[in-house]
């Protein structure tokens, strides 16, 4: 990261500045125990399900899907 200012890379340059400006958090996040894990498992579950509902019913029928798919 502190090569990365000498480098012709416009790229890299925000990539780092992004890294520096979360600094907290990128250190925290392998660290801490926590995860987002069950959240993301039933994001991509509803999206699995509006991907296979698209265009075939309404959003009364996407809701029951969505609700009787635990």
């Amino acid at each position: 990261m502190a090569a990365a200012p000498s480098d012709d890379l416009p790229h890299l340059h925000r990539f780092v500045r992004g890294i520096e400006r979360d600094h907290a958090a990128v250190l925290n996040g392998p660290t801490l125990p926590y995860n987002s894990g069950a959240v993301e498992g039933n994001v991509n579950r509803i999206e699995m399900l509006k991907r296979q509902m698209y265009g075939r019913a309404g959003f009364d029928l996407l809701r029951k899907r969505i609700l009787l798919s635990h």
